[in-house]
């Protein structure tokens, strides 16, 4: 049974108080959006924080994002802009949070890309985070940076802002937020220790063929490299010549699939 519109609101809520507690945003920082229909998009406002809101502060906005019902004092997100853009898109997409989820903000501070392959989880879920150039919040330049990673990925980190991630529903695209911060996360723990223990192309390739065989939705590397070949590659790098791998052995591997499969539930 589909949801109605309040329970949505609810929803958004419940997940704008998730990313709060997660220090994944800072005061009035964030925004998410939920699409209803083609023409009919829920949002958060601007200049609330996440961690408080209630259902009736979230506003409606069309295609365009113009507001088509907002109640006193509330307006949407001015960064409605991306989000509508990942629909336009994106028609798979049913919606979009943005945060600044302290690792995965300092990786695109710092302009490092999330692409070592280094968790089968990650490996499988994400493949990898590119970085979408700087643009001014606000402002379409995010947006037209963004547009590009569209076709084959559900995540982007935004140099020097945050990150981004969109999925078919709100838990979806949520879940996806969790897991770039977790991936950011241990990927700046291993650093730390002297460098983490990457995968090598063979043992990738495996855990891509695992999510081909599970039919998950969504775009990922396993599907298309945005960069084949390429020196700028952000298929985890194994496509990079300069990747050296780890040389995990086959029986690792095995063990390594069963482990994500029954995480996975199958």
């Amino acid at each position: 049974m589909a949801q109605n519109e309040y329970e949505i609101k609810k929803q958004i809520c419940e997940i704008g108080k998730r990313i709060y507690d997660r220090n994944m945003v800072a005061a009035n920082d964030g925004n998410i959006s939920v699409k209803l229909n083609d023409n009919e998009f829920l949002c958060t406002p601007t200049g609330v924080s996440k961690g408080f809101m209630t259902p009736e502060y979230i506003c409606k906005v069309d295609q365009e994002g113009n507001v088509i019902s907002a109640n006193k004092g509330f307006r949407p997100s001015s960064e409605i802009k991306m989000h509508m853009r990942i629909y336009k898109k994106r028609p798979d997409v049913g919606s979009v949070v943005h945060a600044h989820p302290t690792f995965a903000t300092a990786f695109a501070i710092a302009g490092i890309p999330l692409t070592q392959p280094i968790m089968p989880e990650a490996v499988i879920s994400l493949g990898c985070v590119p970085i979408a150039p700087y643009g001014t919040p606000s402002t379409t330049e995010i947006p037209d940076a963004v547009e590009p990673y569209l076709e084959h990925f559900d995540q982007v980190l935004l140099e020097s802002h945050g990150a981004l991630t969109w999925g078919q529903d709100l838990m979806t695209a949520y879940y996806k937020m969790e897991s770039v911060e977790f991936y950011a996360e241990l990927l700046y723990k291993a650093r730390a220790l002297g460098g983490p223990k990457e995968f090598d192309e063979k043992t990738v390739q495996r855990l891509y063929e695992i999510r081909r065989q599970m039919g998950l939705p969504g775009r990922h590397p396993a599907d298309l490299c945005l960069n084949k070949g390429e020196a700028n590659c952000h298929n985890c790098g194994v496509c990079n010549s300069g990747s050296q791998g780890s040389g995990v052995s086959e029986d690792l591997v095995s063990e390594i699939t069963k482990k994500v499969l029954a995480s996975l539930g199958r």
